[in-house]
């Protein structure tokens, strides 16, 4: 009898842990870590604080345990890939199962998988343990580019496609919503076709035509200005994320006073907004660069995503990541969110322009814009996954597999 006492209170104390992991991460993907608290969390399931404590003693304690719920499913996904030795249908079984999971989530018969871009803005000892985790999936995953035929991938571009591969599953969330969820698997097919097959026609030659680096930031001067101040916060939010990225960490890198800081920033909240403006404006350049320039759209689409792609490791660069999104308060928020939306609607323009001339294969505009911007939005980090990777190959080494497919030379 004693033992049925114990096995039921541990079953009850799993059920109540699950439904706080599963509120939290829900919360967690709304409001990012830095939104995300015990207080919060225990409202959303009917809790004190101090019972959530029962569970959780720290807030990084629950936010931790919310992310390594989306590494295990990423490890779920590289194993089950392994079980068969062809890459197509590697890469087509992880889009299958994390399509199908996305759909169950949507329906509610699966809790939520949280959005991994956050790891960064966890307090140590906690986030060295969740990326190390995550590194340990990614490695398993960067197996799909291990086969006899694929000998020619270096171990950095075998890590790139990697890279840009789990971006579309990550960046498939924001957009997926979109849809029904009984088109899923219609949506997974044709992710899966431009991943294997690119946006090029057959024939067509990778030659993009790439502005200089001053067309792309005109006024930008590399000496110390409010673009300087622009740069080093983007690079700190993007490595450290929002609540890394401090003030004081900011000015130091500059090796400024706070007091100059505020001088060019009013507020913290103000500066990741300026920095996103910043970045669209980037990208809003390159289309329209790219877009008055002679030739077909293919040339003209592949020109603006590799001068992006460069851009991101120039000096100028990076641009500021989506995953900044989530700290900011939720009418800047949308407003930034929507910016980004028309910055990728007119990636669909071009390419559903090239599709009727005949540049482009046909494939669904949305769907191929949305995977191109993951794709430029994961450049900021290339510097990251293959160290010493040189300015101009970027864009051959991670935005050609995209375009032309990832399995091909």
């Amino acid at each position: 009898m004693g033992e049925r006492n114990v096995a039921r209170a541990t079953d009850r104390y799993e059920k109540k842990r699950e439904d706080i992991l599963d509120a939290a991460t829900v919360i967690l993907n709304q409001l990012g870590v830095k939104g995300l608290t015990l207080s919060v969390a225990a409202g959303a399931v009917g809790l004190s604080t101090t019972s959530v404590t029962y569970y959780f003693k720290r807030k990084d304690d629950l936010a931790a345990a919310c992310l390594m719920r989306g590494v295990d499913w990423l490890a779920h996904l590289a194993e089950s890939a392994q079980t068969t030795s062809d890459p197509t249908e590697r890469l087509t079984l992880v889009f299958d199962l994390h399509l199908e999971r996305l759909r169950l989530t949507a329906t509610g018969q699966a809790p939520p998988l949280p959005v991994l871009s956050d790891i960064r803005a966890l307090n140590q000892p906690r986030r060295g343990e969740v990326f190390a985790a995550y590194m340990k999936a990614f490695r398993r995953m960067r197996q799909i580019f291990e086969a006899p035929d694929l000998a020619w991938l270096t171990r950095g571009r075998r890590t790139a496609r990697t890279h840009m591969l789990l971006e579309q599953i990550f960046w498939s969330a924001s957009w997926l919503p979109k849809y029904d969820p009984e088109d899923y698997p219609r949506i997974r097919e044709r992710m899966c076709d431009i991943l294997l097959n690119g946006l090029a026609v057959p024939g067509a030659e990778w030659a993009p035509k790439l502005p200089s680096m001053s067309e792309l930031a005109p006024g930008e001067g590399l000496e110390m200005s409010r673009d300087a101040f622009l740069r080093a916060a983007t690079r700190l939010i993007n490595t450290h994320g929002y609540k890394g990225a401090s003030v004081d960490r900011i000015s130091a890198e500059l090796n400024v006073t706070k007091g100059s800081f505020y001088h060019h920033n009013e507020a913290k909240d103000d500066l990741v907004v300026t920095c996103f403006e910043r970045s669209f404006e980037v990208m809003r350049r390159v289309q329209r660069l790219a877009m008055g320039r002679d030739g077909d759209q293919w040339s003209k689409l592949s020109s603006a995503a590799a001068a992006l792609a460069e851009y991101q490791l120039s000096d100028y660069g990076p641009l500021l990541r989506s995953s900044a999104l989530s700290a900011l308060p939720e009418p800047i928020r949308k407003e930034m969110g929507q910016d980004f939306n028309r910055v990728s609607d007119r990636f669909a323009s071009m390419i559903s322009d090239g599709i009727a001339e005949g540049s482009i294969r046909p494939v669904d505009p949305f769907i191929a814009a949305q995977m191109l911007a993951a794709t430029l939005n994961a450049g900021a980090e290339l510097a990251f996954w293959v160290p010493g990777l040189r300015q101009k190959a970027a864009p051959a080494v991670f935005v050609r597999p995209m375009l032309m497919g990832v399995f091909k030379p």
